[in-house]
């Protein structure tokens, strides 16, 4: 399985951004997929996962209400829309796949894309 982040960017508090992944691979359907963060100084932390079958997806509770993610199968593709962003949201977001869910400790994942940087500005 291969994983591509992007869509990152500057984007002032309160402001939207929606991070793409894509996914490939032959065996990417059978995964689960996750999105994680990390700040400067900090440790990778979980934001959010999803199946690409639909169901509900699992949040943080500091992004509940505010971010969303998305699945498309068809096209291998995953997102996360990300609305009324805080400074406190700016990390590196990395999308990720596992065969759990929910999961939400780094060590449950089997593949990471590289992270996209999301600044946001105050």
């Amino acid at each position: 399985v291969q994983l591509q982040a992007s869509g990152g960017g500057v984007v002032q508090a309160g402001g939207s951004l929606r991070l793409p992944c894509a996914a490939s691979g032959r065996t990417f359907g059978g995964y689960f997929m996750g999105w994680f963060r990390q700040a400067p100084g900090k440790e990778r932390e979980f934001v959010s996962s999803c199946s690409w079958r639909g169901g509900s997806p699992d949040y943080a509770d500091s992004v509940k209400g505010r971010f969303t993610i998305s699945s498309d199968k068809s096209r291998g593709m995953v997102y996360l829309q990300m609305n009324s962003l805080k400074p406190e949201d700016t990390a590196v977001y990395y999308c990720a796949a596992t065969r759990m869910f929910p999961a939400r400790r780094t060590q449950a994942y089997d593949y990471w894309g590289q992270g996209t940087l999301v600044t946001v500005s105050s």
